[in-house]
């Protein structure tokens, strides 16, 4: 069943997002924040894969209609998004799925991929989520409040990533705040390991236990 673009308001204006609903038409919310190339076929499939699993999964589009095909462009796109304003049309995307007629239980949960794990791991600072699972993704260009966080965290992480680097700083900081929050980290893989479209870095095995695992994570928390 092919998802819709649909429009919901953020910060008074609008914003748009790619939405999939189950087959049985009813199901929890899921956000899935895009990578640095924006709202491109991968992550339309991801949500995808989640309305079969019986969520009602929304993914923004925070780059309001660009897209980049290329690691510089893409560079270039995430450099120019204001985390402000990303977090105003993420927090507009949960309050959507919050008042759409198929979320229920009325409970959202985020992933997100490199730069999206890095939004989902703000978002749940902003308190508005239910669960977050970021997927090699930190905060670079925010200092969150981490006290604001009101859901478990669950993360899943490459071994060989320079964003792997910054776990240790995210589990003390989270750890100090008094915040749950478990991470994986998957042995022989690269940045990206879950994105199937890319298989120079693709590893199917960590992919499928990381989605298994995130499943499992979204049914304790969300259903």
């Amino acid at each position: 069943m092919a998802g819709t673009i649909v429009e919901f308001k953020s910060n008074g204006g609008k914003s748009s997002g790619y939405l999939a609903v189950p087959p049985s038409g009813k199901g929890a919310g899921v956000i899935v924040i895009q990578e640095w190339w924006g709202l491109v076929p991968h992550i339309k499939k991801v949500a995808d894969r989640f309305a079969a699993a019986g969520y009602v999964a929304l993914a923004p589009d925070l780059y309001h209609g660009r897209a980049a095909t290329e690691p510089d462009e893409a560079r270039k796109l995430m450099m120019e998004l204001q985390i402000g304003q990303a977090g105003k049309d993420m927090s507009g995307a949960v309050a959507y799925l919050r008042s759409h007629s198929a979320v229920t239980p009325k409970k959202v949960g985020c992933i997100g991929f490199c730069m999206g794990g890095g939004m989902t791991l703000y978002l749940a600072s902003m308190g508005v989520i239910d669960a977050a699972a970021p997927f090699y993704g930190v905060l670079s260009k925010a200092s969150p409040h981490w006290r604001g966080v009101k859901c478990p965290i669950q993360g899943h992480y490459a071994e060989h990533d320079g964003a792997t680097d910054g776990l240790p700083l995210l589990k003390v900081a989270l750890k100090k705040a008094g915040k749950q929050a478990e991470f994986f980290i998957y042995p022989g893989t690269q940045h990206a390991f879950f994105n199937d479209e890319r298989p120079q870095v693709y590893n199917a095995p960590a992919a499928k236990l990381s989605w298994e695992r995130t499943l499992t994570f979204f049914a304790m928390n969300l259903k």
